[in-house]
């Protein structure tokens, strides 16, 4: 199975700039705890940490479906894909 990201620069872009807001919500967390913030304000911003990498993983796992998964069940591979993807999908849990 080839591995590699085939994308477009648009997509490209929207990942990073996900990344880059889930690495912002990170950097507020650590902060939070080191100055002694309030529990539960420190558990909102971990959960928009969370938040900002499901979706990312949600444009990364779309844009592998269009291409990678597209392409291989193009070429018969339908199989190897699926697996490959369930295996991911199970760890989310």
């Amino acid at each position: 199975m080839p591995k590699g990201i085939p994308r477009d620069q648009s997509t490209q872009r929207t990942i990073l700039h996900r990344l880059k807001i889930a690495r912002g919500h990170l950097d507020t967390v650590i902060a939070m705890m080191e100055k002694g913030a309030y529990c539960i304000d420190v558990i909102h911003q971990s959960l928009a940490v969370q938040a900002a990498l499901k979706q990312t993983d949600a444009v990364i796992l779309k844009n592998h479906m269009e291409t990678c998964v597209a392409d291989a069940i193009k070429k018969g591979k339908s199989g190897d894909v699926i697996d490959e993807v369930m295996k991911v999908m199970e760890k989310r849990s």
